[in-house]
C-alpha cells in the first residue's frame, strides 16, 4: 500500500533544502533525490538561467542524449510549447506535454527532433521565477514504458515551484558574499557556430574560458551548454519564437562572474551568417543588477545601490532621488539587512566583486 504521507514527507524534506541549501547545484541534487521518491521520471535537464533574460546556464541533467546536447538545446529554445518563458506567466509553472498535445507527441517539435529516439513518452515542465526574476527551469523525463505524468504529480511540483525559486534565487546572492577572485591573462573570447550550433572556430585563449565553464575530463575539450543556450536564445528571437537577448551571466567561482553574448556576424553570401558567441567578464553594472535581483531589492534601493556605485554621499543621494536624507538612510539599512553587510564600502565591494579595502575606498558617508 503507497504511504499517503509520502508527498507531504517529500515537500517539507524540499523546503528544508531549498531553505539551507547555499549551493545551487547541491540544492537541485537533494530536491531531485527527494523528489524522485514520489514522483517516477527517467531522466531530467535542470537548468539555472540569468534572472533577467532568462536564457540557461549552468545545466544539472542526466539524459540519454548528451551527444545531441546542441539539437536538444536548439531544439527546446526554437518551440514555445512549455518554453519556460511561457510557462513564467501562465496559471501554473508546471507544464505537461502528453496533455498539451493530448497524446500527440508528434506535434511537439522537441519529440520529433531528438526525444522520439530515446523513447520518451512524457516530459513535465517547471520554471522557478518570481518578481525579481527566472532562475532555473527544470525538465523532467518519462520513457514511453510508463504511463504520463498527471495531474497530482503536475500540483505536487507546482505546490514546491515558490520554495524551490526563493532557494534558488538566494544561492545566487551567496555567490556575492566574496570578492571576486582575479583571472589573470584571460580575457574576451569568441568562438562561431553555424545555425546546427556546431562550432566553427574560436580563438587562441578561449579554451581557457571553456575549461573554467565545463571542466574537462582526462584528454578531453568540451563546450559548455551556456554557449549552445545564448546561440540558441538568438536562433529563437531571429524565428519570432521569444524577444529576450541572447545573453546570460554565469558564476564561475568565488564571487568571478562571465558574460556570454550571441550576434549574427555580417555577411555578404546568400548563406545564413555565422553565429557568434563573446565571453567575458561581466561589467561592474551586469553585476549591480545580478545583486540587487539575487537579494530581492526593491526599485528605490536598486536605484540608490546604483548611486551608492558612482560615489554619491547621503546628501547627493537625497537630492538626487528627492527623498529627505533620513529616508535614504532608511533604504540603506534595508539594503544592509537583506544583504548581510555591515557597511557601504562591505555592500559595494560584494556587488562589484571588489576587494573590501576600508575607509579609502572612496565610497562617503
Amino acid at each position: 500500500m503507497a504511504d499517503s504521507r509520502a508527498p507531504d514527507r517529500v515537500r517539507k524534506r524540499i523546503e528544508a533544502i531549498s531553505a539551507e541549501s547555499a549551493d545551487a547545484t547541491a540544492l537541485r541534487r537533494d530536491a531531485l533525490d527527494a523528489l524522485a521518491q514520489v514522483v517516477e521520471f527517467d531522466a531530467y535537464v535542470w537548468l539555472l538561467t540569468d534572472p533577467v533574460t532568462a536564457v540557461g546556464a549552468a545545466p544539472l541533467a542526466d539524459v540519454p542524449c548528451l551527444p545531441e546536447l546542441p539539437a536538444l538545446i536548439k531544439a527546446k529554445y526554437a518551440t514555445p510549447v512549455n518554453r519556460w518563458t511561457v510557462l513564467q506567466h501562465a496559471p501554473s509553472p508546471v507544464g505537461l506535454l502528453h496533455d498539451l498535445v493530448e497524446g500527440e507527441l508528434a506535434r511537439s517539435h522537441v519529440w520529433q527532433e531528438v526525444l522520439s529516439r530515446y523513447e520518451i513518452g512524457d516530459v513535465a515542465s517547471a520554471v522557478f521565477a518570481d518578481q525579481f526574476g527566472c532562475w532555473g527551469f527544470l525538465d523532467l523525463w518519462r520513457n514511453n514504458r510508463g504511463v504520463p505524468f498527471d495531474r497530482v504529480d503536475a500540483d505536487l511540483i507546482a505546490d514546491l515551484a515558490p520554495s524551490l525559486t526563493a532557494g534558488l534565487r538566494r544561492c545566487q546572492a551567496e555567490t556575492f558574499v566574496e570578492p571576486a577572485a582575479p583571472q589573470p591573462g584571460r580575457g574576451p573570447v569568441v568562438l562561431t557556430l553555424d545555425d546546427d550550433l556546431r562550432i566553427t572556430s574560436r580563438t587562441a585563449a578561449s579554451q581557457s574560458w571553456l575549461d573554467l565553464l565545463l571542466p574537462p575530463r582526462p584528454d578531453e575539450r568540451g563546450i559548455p551548454a551556456s554557449v549552445y543556450n545564448v546561440a540558441a536564445q538568438l536562433l529563437a528571437v531571429e524565428a519570432g519564437v521569444d524577444q529576450h537577448p541572447a545573453s546570460a551571466r554565469v558564476h564561475l567561482a568565488e564571487g568571478f562572474w562571465l558574460t556570454l553574448r550571441a550576434a549574427r556576424l555580417a555577411s555578404e553570401e546568400p548563406v545564413p551568417a555565422t553565429v557568434v558567441v563573446t565571453i567575458e567578464e561581466a561589467s561592474a553594472a551586469e553585476r549591480l543588477e545580478l545583486f540587487a535581483r539575487a537579494f530581492g531589492l526593491t526599485a528605490r534601493e536598486n536605484e540608490l545601490l546604483g548611486r551608492l556605485a558612482t560615489g554619491d554621499d547621503t546628501r547627493a543621494m537625497a537630492h538626487q532621488m528627492s527623498l529627505s536624507e533620513h529616508t535614504v538612510q532608511d533604504h540603506l539599512k534595508s539594503i544592509f539587512a537583506k544583504t548581510g553587510a555591515r557597511d557601504r564600502i562591505t555592500v559595494l565591494s560584494r556587488a562589484l566583486g571588489t576587494r573590501n579595502t576600508g575607509p579609502g575606498s572612496g565610497v562617503r558617508g
